[in-house]
């Protein structure tokens, strides 16, 4: 089959490999504009890109998708598929009507939940028991078209999106292939979404960062690993802002939000509940990370004193 991917970040990559190792014939891949990245800001190409590149495969890198210049390109490509993964640009309805099969989307949640953006963040942050991943038959809205092939995996009680990311990036991979195989023996069988049940997964922003202990232990402890790698979570500790990368819920009980509750050989943090979590890793301003006993030998706390 003649397939075009679309895709940009890493979690689209095992994606495009799978079609890669299948046999299937990439006629193209399109991705977005190299960006620069780091502190010298320098021009990179996205992971899809990269892959691409290394197997040969002619790589289109559209500023807009509806001016007619992605359409002509994929007119170029001629696909009979498009498979899109995080692709990060909206395909207007003339380019998700050119291939024969039409576009087939792999979402990282179990859809109708967490249509948008950041469904893996959002799951972890909204304290979800399990999440997973779900091919659908693309349509002009977000996230809207029928469901075909999902997969589900439980999340793990201290995971982190980082880690979910991973997990979820070789199912869809897994996904991808079982959505084709059914396609091409004409076993799929459509599903229509509940619009009624959709929740939605919006962009994350460093706006998120700051961590409100008057919420529950709970609460704090999803956002600080949902929010992990990026932008992570972060607090005020005697005037300076501290990233907080991992915890875990802890067995203790506070008096305030916020009150560092131990600071001895773990670090202890008091939450609205007044039940706790403990800090494995954080990092100080202009710090690497390092774990909480790294972090308290040179920084020394007392208990009693409070995070803002």
């Amino acid at each position: 089959m003649r397939i075009v991917f679309m895709g940009t970040p890493e979690f689209a990559v095992p994606c495009l490999q799978k079609l890669i190792d299948c046999g299937h014939e990439v006629t193209g891949v399109f991705t977005q504009p190299d960006k620069p990245q780091g502190r010298k800001m320098i021009l990179t190409p996205p992971p899809v890109k990269e892959l691409a590149a290394a197997n040969g495969i002619k790589v289109y890198q559209p500023v807009k998708m509806k001016d007619g210049t992605a359409l002509e390109m994929l007119k170029e490509a001629n696909p009979e598929l498009c498979i899109v993964v995080a692709y990060g640009k909206i395909l207007p309805k003339e380019i998700l009507e050119y291939p024969k099969y039409g576009c087939i989307n792999i979402h990282a949640s179990l859809l109708p939940k967490l249509r948008g953006a950041a469904p893996i963040q959002w799951s972890v942050i909204n304290g979800f028991e399990k999440t997973g991943v779900t091919s659908m038959q693309m349509d002009e809205g977000l996230d809207t078209g029928d469901m075909l092939i999902k997969g589900e995996v439980e999340i793990g009680e201290n995971e982190t999106a980082g880690e979910l990311h991973d997990r979820l990036s070789a199912l869809g991979a897994d996904i991808l292939e079982k959505t084709i195989i059914a396609l091409e023996k004409g076993e799929l069988s459509p599903e229509k979404q509940n619009h009624d049940e959709f929740t939605y997964a919006s962009m994350l922003s460093k706006e998120l960062s700051p961590i409100d202990w008057t919420m529950s232990a709970r609460q704090v402890h999803n956002k600080i690993r949902g929010l992990s790698p990026w932008p992570s979570a972060n607090a005020k500790l005697n005037g300076k802002t501290v990233k907080i990368h991992k915890s875990v819920l802890a067995d203790a009980k506070g008096n305030a939000a916020g009150e560092i509750v131990e600071a001895g050989k773990r670090l202890v943090v008091a939450c609205g509940d007044l039940n706790c979590i403990e800090i494995l890793n954080l990092q100080a301003e202009g710090k690497k990370a390092m774990s909480a006993a790294d972090f308290l030998r040179g920084n020394p706390l007392n208990a009693g004193e409070k995070f803002e």
